[in-house]
């Protein structure tokens, strides 16, 4: 990994930590330092990385700057029965433009996606995502997006890459290696009808907001994803005020961390983002307290993975095959570990989306099935692998 591309925590806030109990997250996780250097990996499963680019946000500038705040507060809060080791790896500052910027992240995730640590990427603007989702071209796989979010961000072809046009850069990147993309918690009056009508066009996934806050009905989401990105501006202005395009709907604080706690404990999620926090609209640092706690839920669901993926041995799971009308079968997986769902799509050869043939679902999902009412999302799954 090229250090360089990171710059330490602040010392002053490492003193800090050192106050804290000896048993707090700042005190127990390793921290790039002036003083210590930077981190050895080895041992490490989760990386944060500060991000400071907010050139490309939409009215939100200065999203990024003074992270500082929601370290303050995570390092003080206390981790739970926990085997995870953490490190603090610093902020990617900002380039001479904003394109090494986005080279930086790229870079800095890719190196650590390849040695298995999962970052947790915090601070600028939400095309960030578009860096991170970069990372992945290394990887040579095909990737499932989550973003938490009130909008689509989907922008125009013409439009340069920006906190409110980074999907459809995704979507026409070349190589193509979106297989789905998910929004929770979209708001039906901040996208047009044209952008909702082309997310279904693509067999994409979209939760308005009231219907995501039933978490057992986007559980499933969060357990097909790869990334994960989270825009502030999804939670509600009295619960994060801490971003200039808040809206007095939106999340729960609450609500937010249940989400952000789905996301770590999904076997399959290998990055995870929180942008658009902005200091400067904050009251009382309250939006960075959130935060804090948004990353201790996701590290505390990292710790209880279940890794219960079917087709380990026979023994972890139970099948089920509903046979429809027309002969043709649907199996259905249980798992004995954590009573989660999957259904399977019947792939004729093998392809690149081979990976994605196990879908994610809910008993209500089999439920319906046995009923001859089968999943949408059985069936946008299987139109992407034909």
């Amino acid at each position: 990994m090229n250090v360089d591309f990171l710059t330490p925590v602040k010392d002053s806030l490492a003193i800090h930590s050192a106050m804290f109990s000896s048993k707090s997250l700042g005190a127990i996780m390793q921290l790039h330092t002036q003083t210590d250097g930077f981190p050895n990996l080895t041992d490490v499963t989760v990386a944060i990385v500060g991000v400071e680019e907010d050139r490309n946000t939409e009215d939100n500038y200065g999203s990024g700057t003074d992270l500082h705040h929601i370290r303050k507060h995570l390092y003080q809060l206390f981790p739970g029965n926990w085997k995870t080791s953490i490190a603090d790896l610093g902020n990617i500052k900002k380039g001479d433009s904003i394109s090494d910027t986005h080279f930086a992240v790229t870079s800095v995730i890719a190196d650590l996606l390849k040695s298995n640590i999962l970052p947790i990427i915090i601070g600028g603007g939400q095309d960030t995502t578009f860096s991170n989702y970069k990372a992945y071209d290394q990887l040579e796989q095909t990737v499932n997006l989550v973003a938490v979010d009130s909008m689509f961000d989907l922008g125009s072809i013409e439009d340069e890459l920006s906190s409110k046009s980074y999907l459809s850069k995704i979507i026409m990147d070349v190589p193509s290696n979106l297989f789905n993309y998910s929004n929770i918690g979209y708001q039906t009056y901040f996208n047009s009808q044209e952008e909702i009508n082309l997310i279904k066009s693509l067999n994409f996934d979209a939760y308005r907001l009231g219907e995501a806050k039933d978490l057992e009905i986007v559980e499933p989401v969060f357990r097909d994803a790869d990334i994960v990105s989270i825009d502030i501006g999804a939670i509600r202005q009295s619960d994060a005020p801490a971003n200039n395009n808040v809206s007095p709907n939106g999340f729960y604080g609450e609500e937010i961390c249940a989400i952000s706690r789905y996301a770590g404990i999904s076997d399959k999620v290998s990055s995870f983002g929180i942008y658009e926090y902005n200091s400067k609209h904050d009251s009382n640092h309250q939006t960075a307290h959130l935060i804090a706690q948004m990353i201790w839920y996701f590290i505390e669901g990292v710790n209880f993975r279940a890794k219960d993926y079917p087709f380990t041995t026979k023994e972890h799971y139970q099948k089920f095959t509903v046979m429809l009308e027309n002969d043709d079968p649907i199996n259905f997986y249980k798992s004995n570990k954590t009573g989660r769902w999957w259904m399977e799509i019947n792939l004729i050869k093998d392809n690149k989306y081979k990976r994605h043939a196990l879908v994610p679902c809910t008993y209500q999902d089999y439920i319906e099935t046995t009923k001859e009412q089968i999943p949408d999302r059985w069936f946008k799954a299987q139109r992407k692998m034909v």
